[in-house]
C-alpha cells in the first residue's frame, strides 16, 4: 500500500460565524423563543458555531413570510424564475470550494466527496430545474399547471446541501415558496445557502430557513398554512409525519430508509464489481439511504469476491475529512456512532463473522472502521435493519430466482445493484426487483434528470427529473 503525505484542504477558505440566526423574509434574525444549540465538527468534536433553535412563533413567522411572497413569485413568468435559479447555480459553482469545506467540517464526509460529488450535483440540480421553469405546460401535468403554495421541507444530515437542492430547486422552478429545516447536526451549509439566495437577489420570503431539532420540524409539518410537506430521513419519523398530515389535504412526499441489495453474478467483472461494492457501502461512511448494505454474491465466486473485497478494503484510508487522500471520514454524530456499534455487536452475537482491515482510529471525534459481516442470513438484524454506517452484510445465492427473492425480502425498496456481463440478465432481474432505482454495473450514480425514490417503507413520491416537478404542481 502506498503511503500518502497529508494533503489537507485549507479551512481558511470558508468563514464560519460564531453564531447564526434564522433566515426569515430575506434577513437573519434571532429566535424569539427557541434558544440556541451548538453544531460540532464530528472529526474532532470542536464546536463550529452556535445556531438559533426555532420555536412555534419562529416557524409561524417563516411560514407567514413564505405566504406573503407566494403570489408575487408564482405570478412571475417561468423564464424570470429561471433567471434566479441559474444565478443560484452559478454562485454555487463560484463558491463551491467554500461550500465543500464547510460541508466536510459540519458533516464529517471526505473533502473529495464534498468537492467532486456533492457540490457539482447541487449546481446541476439548480441548472436542470431552471431549464424546466418556462416549460411546465409541456411537462405532462396539464396545459396550465399551477404551484401548490408554501412548501415545508425537512432535509437530513447525510447530504445536507444536496438534499436542499433536490427540494428547493423544483419548488422554486414551479412557483412555490419554501420554508426549509436542515438537520440539527448539519445546519451550516443551509445557512450559507441563505446567503447565496441574497447574493442572487432572490425576493425576500421565497426561501426561508429555520434551524432546530425534531420539535422545529414537527411545528413546520403541522403548520396549518403549509400546503406541501417534503421529508427525507428515517422511516420512523416518516410515519409520524404521515400521521400528522393525514386528513389535512396537504401534499406529502417521503424519501425514507433503505437496505439495498447489491447482486454480484458469477459472470461479473470482479475488480469492477468490488469497486462498486466499496462505493456502494463505504461512500459517505455508509450514511446513504440507498447504500448497497446487503451484498448478494453467487456461491461459485464468493471466495474470489470476498478475497478481492478484503484486499481493496485494506487500502482505504480513514482519517481527517479535509485531507484530500481520505476515503472514510467521521461518523456524523455520537448518537449515530452508538447505533452503528450497537447493531454491529448484535451481528456478532447472532453468529455472523465480523472483519475489518487494520485501521487506526483517531483519539477524538466519532469514528468507525469499515466492516463486513459474512455468514449472514435473512433473519439477522444486520440484514434487515438500516445501520446507516460503513457496515456490509454479505449473503450468498445460487440462482437468479434466489437472488431476486432475497433482494426483495426486505421492508424497504429504495435501490438495488446488478453486476453481470449479460444485458438480458440485467433487464430480466431489474424488472423483478421492487426498488425505485436499479443500477447496472455501477452504484450510487445520480443525475438531476433521473427520478429517485422508493417503494414500501422507503417512502413514496419521486425527486429529480420531470417526475420531481409533479409534487409541487396543483
Amino acid at each position: 500500500m502506498f503511503e500518502y503525505a497529508p494533503a489537507p484542504e485549507s479551512r481558511s477558505v470558508v468563514s464560519i460565524d460564531s453564531s447564526y440566526g434564522l433566515f426569515i423574509d430575506g434577513e437573519f434574525d434571532a429566535a424569539k423563543e427557541g434558544g440556541v444549540f451548538k453544531t460540532v465538527n464530528p472529526a474532532d468534536e470542536e464546536v463550529l458555531a452556535e445556531v438559533a433553535s426555532a420555536g412555534p412563533e419562529d416557524v409561524d413567522r417563516a411560514v407567514a413570510a413564505a405566504r406573503r411572497a407566494f403570489p408575487g413569485w408564482a405570478a412571475l413568468p417561468g423564464a424570470e424564475r429561471a433567471k434566479y435559479l441559474f444565478r443560484i447555480a452559478r454562485i454555487i459553482q463560484e463558491r463551491s470550494r467554500e461550500l465543500a469545506v464547510l460541508e466536510s467540517l459540519d458533516n464529517g464526509k471526505p473533502i473529495k466527496e464534498s468537492r467532486d460529488v456533492d457540490l457539482p450535483l447541487v449546481a446541476a440540480h439548480f441548472f436542470y430545474y431552471a431549464g424546466w421553469a418556462d416549460k411546465l405546460p409541456y411537462a405532462g401535468f396539464g396545459p396550465a399547471p399551477r404551484p401548490i403554495g408554501v412548501a415545508g421541507q425537512i432535509v437530513p444530515w447525510n447530504f445536507p446541501l444536496l438534499m436542499l437542492a433536490w427540494k428547493i430547486a423544483p419548488a422554486l422552478a414551479t412557483g412555490n415558496t419554501v420554508v426549509l429545516k436542515p438537520a440539527e447536526t448539519t445546519p451550516l451549509s443551509a445557512l450559507f445557502f441563505a446567503d447565496v439566495c441574497r447574493q442572487a437577489g432572490l425576493p425576500p420570503g421565497v426561501v426561508n430557513i429555520v434551524t432546530g431539532a425534531g420539535d422545529t420540524g414537527a411545528y413546520l409539518v403541522a403548520h396549518p398554512d403549509v400546503d406541501k410537506v417534503a421529508f427525507t430521513g428515517s422511516t420512523e419519523v416518516g410515519r409520524e409525519i404521515a400521521r400528522t398530515v393525514a386528513g389535512t389535504g396537504k401534499r406529502l412526499t417521503l424519501e425514507l430508509g433503505g437496505k439495498a441489495a447489491n447482486i454480484v453474478f458469477d459472470d461479473a467483472p470482479i475488480d469492477q464489481a468490488v469497486e462498486g461494492i466499496v462505493n456502494g457501502i463505504f461512500f459517505n461512511q455508509g450514511h446513504v439511504c440507498c447504500a448497497g448494505s446487503r451484498l448478494l454474491v453467487q456461491e461459485s465466486v464468493f471466495d474470489l469476491v470476498l478475497e478481492s473485497l478484503k484486499r481493496r478494503m485494506a487500502t482505504l484510508r480513514l482519517g481527517d475529512p479535509l485531507d484530500k487522500n481520505t476515503d472514510i471520514g467521521a461518523i456524523n454524530s455520537a448518537a449515530q456512532l452508538a447505533r452503528i456499534k450497537q447493531l454491529s455487536e448484535i451481528g456478532g452475537q447472532e453468529g455472523a463473522e465480523r472483519w475489518s482491515p487494520p485501521c487506526e482510529l483517531p483519539d477524538r471525534g466519532f469514528w468507525f472502521a469499515p466492516t463486513i459481516f459474512t455468514g449472514v442470513t435473512q433473519a439477522h438484524r444486520i440484514a434487515r435493519e438500516e445501520i446507516f454506517g460503513p457496515v456490509l452484510s454479505v449473503l450468498t445465492f445460487r440462482t437468479p430466482a434466489e437472488a431476486i427473492e432475497k433482494a426483495n425480502n426486505t421492508p424497504y425498496g429504495l435501490s438495488a445493484g446488478i453486476w453481470t456481463e449479460k444485458g438480458s440478465r440485467i433487464l430480466a432481474v431489474a424488472d423483478k426487483l421492487r426498488a425505485g432505482v436499479v443500477w447496472a454495473n455501477t452504484f450510487n450514480k445520480f443525475d438531476p434528470a433521473s427520478p429517485f425514490g422508493g417503494y414500501k417503507e422507503s417512502g413514496y413520491g419521486r425527486e429529480g427529473g420531470r417526475h420531481g416537478l409533479e409534487a409541487y404542481l396543483a
